[in-house]
């Protein structure tokens, strides 16, 4: 049987990490400003690698970042600049 985590790593979704409020609501701001597709997912204690003894004590308010590369993207990706062709 697959794991509902395993399903997201097969569509390309990324672990980043897990966060409550304020710093879930800053880093999704970032994933999305970069240009990332960002997917939330309830705190599951069994995912976590380390210590997650105080996430277990209110896990409603954890949830862990998944990000992938934009499929359809809004606006094209932004151009990378050389700087050594700059000179």
């Amino acid at each position: 049987m697959v794991t509902p985590e395993e399903k997201l790593i097969s569509e390309g979704w990324e672990k980043k990490a897990t966060y409550d409020d304020p710093r879930l609501k800053e880093m999704v701001e970032i994933y999305e400003e970069i240009g990332l597709e960002v997917h939330l997912e309830p705190f599951n204690a069994e995912n976590e690698n380390g210590c997650s003894d105080c996430m277990q004590l209110f896990p409603d308010q954890f949830k862990t970042i998944y990000t992938r590369k934009k499929t359809n993207p809004d606006k094209p990706e932004p151009k990378m600049i050389n700087h050594e062709n700059t000179k």
